[in-house]
């Protein structure tokens, strides 16, 4: 049972979106509305700290559970198995956190109660979005997940090619994409890694995102300056120059991805270091136009903004972003 279903053992919901605009100040997220927690906010927060505690006092022997299909798949900090349930013959995705790899990052947040990956997955709903199917700890004392499979080709492999897609479907990725990140930040988290790495293109044409490795709680004690993580060539400048982030980090990497969907080229240099970030405000991006000269001008215009250096120059979220490019039409 996901979390949602527990949670609704307790008869609580999804938390209610604040309605009363909150105050801001220079450099705060635009559109931001009122956070405090409500006496439904606190018992759905106590429920999911007692089904988190359970989660992880309950060892599971993984390979008991699970026959492995395929081997390996290794990532930056863990591993991903095709594998099958025995009990129910079900194919899953199956990824096991690599403890060393993962303490660096989760030191960060020690006293925090920053939720677990699975955790994290579960509350993250959409027909963009990874299904998180369940989540716990091993025997072996490794965090694994267990998610949909999902066959097809990575979104940075497709782009990999270099052959152009068709304009519509261009669009129409560009559209699935800032779909699945507006469900991240309705579920209340900061991605930190939106790059064409962590989406896959299933067979029937639906765009998913799949890793939440690096993401943390929309609220600025995880967002503090000096936490530097993320894809070189995708990440704000706020991120590389230490500066206080917010969700609109999330919006720069949305565009610089839309960016590379409809172009297969990057704004700026491609390299592998923080280095090749400090670019992204030093440097003005090459105007999309300048690859594909019958782009749409609201989608041009969406795109770009996203990439702004100034946070405030950037749409304020994914439903701004996705409003701007909603008339654009391509035969």
């Amino acid at each position: 049972m996901g979390l949602d279903g527990l949670l609704a053992l307790f008869g609580l919901g999804p938390k209610k979106p604040a309605t009363k605009p909150a105050a801001t100040s220079k450099g705060a997220a635009r559109g931001a509305v009122a956070t405090a927690p409500t006496v439904e906010d606190k018992a759905a927060e106590k429920a999911r700290l007692k089904i988190r505690a359970t989660r992880l006092r309950s060892k599971v022997d993984v390979w008991k559970r699970f026959e492995k299909l395929h081997s390996s798949i290794s990532g930056t900090m863990s591993s991903f198995y095709k594998a099958r349930e025995r009990t129910t013959g079900k194919i899953v995705g199956l990824k096991i956190l690599d403890p060393k790899k993962c303490a660096p990052i989760e030191g960060r947040y020690k006293g925090l109660n920053k939720p677990p990956e699975g955790e994290i997955g579960d509350q993250i709903l959409g027909p963009n979005i990874v299904k998180t199917i369940d989540w716990g700890v091993s025997t072996e004392s490794e965090s694994f997940i267990v998610e949909e499979f999902i066959e097809g080709p990575l979104l940075h492999a497709i782009i990999s090619k270099k052959e152009p897609l068709p304009p519509h479907q261009r669009l129409e990725l560009v559209r699935q994409a800032a779909t699945a990140l507006e469900c991240v930040h309705r579920a209340g988290f900061v991605h930190r890694d939106i790059c064409p790495r962590n989406f896959i293109l299933d067979p029937d044409g639906r765009l998913v995102l799949f890793d939440f490795g690096l993401t943390v709680p929309d609220r600025p004690v995880f967002l503090q300056p000096g936490n530097r993580i993320g894809t070189p060539n995708y990440m704000a400048p706020e991120v590389v120059r230490r500066r206080q982030a917010d969700k609109r980090i999330d919006i720069f990497s949305l565009g610089i991805t839309a960016y590379e969907i409809c172009t297969l080229t990057l704004p700026w240099p491609r390299g592998t270091t923080g280095r090749t970030a400090l670019a992204h405000d030093t440097i003005l991006p090459d105007d999309i136009r300048n690859h594909w000269a019958d782009i749409p001008p609201p989608l041009a215009d969406a795109i770009m903004a996203c990439i702004a250096a100034d946070p405030d120059k950037r749409p304020a979220g994914c439903e701004d972003f996705l409003a701007k490019i909603a008339k654009v039409s391509i035969d």
